[in-house]
């Protein structure tokens, strides 16, 4: 049985969900079995390459995908924002998660530890989807105190606007 927790909340008509790195506690198949089993729509890893390497997590995208969900990779820094080529993706990535957030269905977004970056991300995606910064962050540390660890992250987070 996993000791992976995922921490969710209803956002834009679906479910929007933050997590730690899938491995972290040492269960990795575990991990991914309980993520498979939550189902989400798409799964978006804010962690680095060299992280989910060192938690044995290497193949998660192709592990994830495999159970037949969607799956975007934005490396961000540990307690960091999102460099220029991760922003660039922002975009695209951020329209379809509020795709599947409007459609009913289910984001799962994870970093190291489940706190900083993805709930920055998170944080972000509430932002877009029409809720105001502050009901959006006390929404989302209400699941997750931890959720988004640094002003730098705050200001990223709340930099976004509703969109569509």
């Amino acid at each position: 049985m996993s000791d992976l927790v995922i921490y969710a909340l209803q956002v834009g008509g679906g479910t929007l969900a933050i997590c730690q790195l899938p491995g972290r506690s040492g269960d990795y198949a575990g991990d991914v079995d309980l993520i498979g089993s939550w189902a989400p729509g798409l799964v978006i890893s804010m962690s680095t390459e060299i992280e989910m390497m060192q938690h044995g997590a290497r193949n998660f995208g192709a592990d994830i995908q495999a159970r037949a969900c969607r799956w975007a990779h934005l490396p961000v820094e540990d307690f960091g924002t999102p460099g220029r080529e991760t922003e660039a993706k922002w975009t695209a990535v951020s329209a379809s998660a509020r795709h599947a957030l409007h459609g009913g269905g289910r984001v799962l977004i994870h970093c190291l530890g489940g706190c900083g970056r993805s709930g920055m991300a998170a944080l972000r995606l509430m932002i877009e989807t029409g809720e105001t910064p502050e009901a959006a962050l006390k929404h989302l540390r209400a699941v997750r105190p931890c959720a988004v660890e640094t002003d730098e992250q705050l200001a990223w987070a709340k930099a976004g606007r509703k969109t569509g």
